[in-house]
């Protein structure tokens, strides 16, 4: 596995090729973590959260804000536009609703 950074799309493309399927912010969290050798501890402590938080954003049981998204790729030192749209994209898909989520940079 490669442990160079990807941007924007790349990523997305890169870590859908690791997932085997779309990805929801929760798996694309598990999978920069697991790339970063980094625990859910280790991750936690760094954003400031409980482990457990962490566990639920990861397991699709919450749901994080935009704000939120930009803080975690910040944590990864990735760009904000690919782990904001998957937020955005997993508050719609909760929401029931049949769209997708397009963010570009103003």
């Amino acid at each position: 596995m490669t442990t160079k950074k990807l941007k924007g799309s790349s990523e997305r493309k890169f870590l859908e090729s690791l997932l085997g399927g779309p990805l929801t912010f929760g798996n694309a969290i598990e999978a920069l973590r697991g790339r970063d050798e980094l625990t859910q501890i280790g991750l936690a402590k760094r954003l400031g959260l409980s482990k457990q938080y962490v566990c639920d954003i990861e397991k699709g049981r919450r749901l994080v804000s935009p704000e939120q998204a930009a803080r975690f790729a910040k944590a990864f030192g990735h760009p904000e536009i690919v782990l904001v749209q998957l937020a955005l994209q997993d508050s719609i898909r909760d929401s029931g609703l049949k769209l997708k989520v397009s963010v570009e940079a103003a």
